[in-house]
């Protein structure tokens, strides 16, 4: 019998700067296209100009706006004002060397900044930009390194544009930075100088974190899935004022939260409660019941990968960021048909600002970049 391919990257979105997404016919790429030599990468991070893959032999590689490749890499880390990148040895406690660059630099010459971290296991600490120890973070503005409080022991810590979204060893969920989009989850518009629980989600522990521009999503250990923020683009997936010229005509959703084609003027269809901001954590629910697995956020997209492997976006998609083959915008979770046409499971999804990034395998496998 044939040995099975394992697992591979895909990429579809933004790709006006030649970053490693799909064929480079163009800006944009509307359906999932697999990365060139993806089999072999181990991660991968974007920002809007740029992408940064990590390989399984540790070597970080730079496509787009930034170019440059360097070995001896364990992770990375990309946004536009700034690149991280984490290497040093395998076991638990050794001393790992932090770097972080200017992205135009190619990696070469003097980073920005660099120290040795020691990586300790009792942390549980996740990816970048969180340090190893899980009591500090890097941030691409001065000053770069910055200490979270004494006895907050961080799990993971995601970005937005103007806000930061932090989950601890307990399964909590704090937030603190910009709030004018509702971002933070407190139920007001103001700004927050230091991490503050989100109130709303007390009592339920949260496995997985996003943070997008302006809006927040995250993932109970239940695989129920919680958005708040801004809803510009319909990337909380609730009813927005923006979209609402589409209503009725076009394209719809099946129950399954495919898509399917149907005539203008639905008389039936309820007028909908358009929300641009939702300053409160809202419950949301995935066609048939969904349980969410993974999140990820764009600038204005969100993505979710469910516990069967199916991928579902929604949000912005006028780069083709939602894999829908179209550039089309939409408020509610529509699952991507081509992972499903190609009997392929979702692993893993990390989105860039205007793109979205997928790690697959063939159906029946459980392989995960690492």
């Amino acid at each position: 019998m044939a040995e099975q391919r394992p697992g591979a990257w895909f990429g579809f979105g933004f790709c006006g700067f030649g970053q490693a997404l799909g064929r480079g016919r163009g800006p944009q790429v509307s359906s999932p296209e697999p990365l060139p030599g993806g089999a072999a990468f181990r991660c991968v991070s974007a920002a809007w100009s740029y992408t940064a893959v990590v390989t399984r032999g540790g070597r970080v590689e730079l496509s787009g706006s930034a170019s440059g490749a360097a070995d001896g890499c364990r992770a990375v880390w990309a946004s536009e004002g700034l690149l991280v990148v984490l290497g040093g040895g395998p076991g638990p406690e050794e001393a790992e060397l932090l770097q972080a660059w200017a992205p135009e630099s190619a990696l070469r010459g003097e980073p920005l900044w660099a120290q040795k971290v020691l990586r300790e296991s009792e942390a549980q600490a996740g990816p970048l930009p969180l340090l190893p120890c899980g009591r500090a973070y890097m941030s691409p503005r001065p000053p770069l390194c910055r200490a979270l409080a004494a006895g907050l022991r961080a799990r993971r810590l995601e970005l937005g544009a103007e806000h930061a979204l932090l989950l601890d060893t307990q399964g909590q969920v704090f937030s603190w930075g910009g709030g004018r989009h509702g971002q933070l989850g407190h139920g007001g518009l103001e700004a927050e100088a230091e991490p503050r629980p989100v109130e709303a989600l007390q009592g339920l522990r949260m496995a997985e974190v996003a943070a997008g521009g302006w809006h927040s999503v995250c993932v109970s250990e239940a695989g129920d899935v919680y958005v708040w923020g801004w809803n510009e683009s319909g990337q909380l997936a609730l009813p927005t004022r923006s979209l609402a010229e589409d209503a009725g005509q076009g394209a719809g959703l099946q129950e399954d939260g495919s898509k399917e084609e149907r005539a203008a003027g639905d008389e039936d269809a309820a007028p909908a409660a358009f929300i641009a901001v939702q300053p409160f954590p809202a419950l949301l629910d995935l066609p048939l019941g969904a349980e969410v697995a993974k999140a990820s956020c764009g600038s204005r997209h969100t993505a979710v990968v469910t516990r069967t492997g199916e991928l579902y976006t929604w949000g912005w998609g006028k780069y083709g960021q939602l894999g829908h083959k179209d550039t089309a915008s939409m408020d509610r979770p529509c699952r991507v048909e081509y992972f499903m046409n190609k009997q392929l499971r979702v692993t893993t999804v990390t989105c860039g600002p205007w793109n979205t990034y997928v790690y697959a395998v063939e159906e029946g496998r459980a392989d995960m970049p690492v």
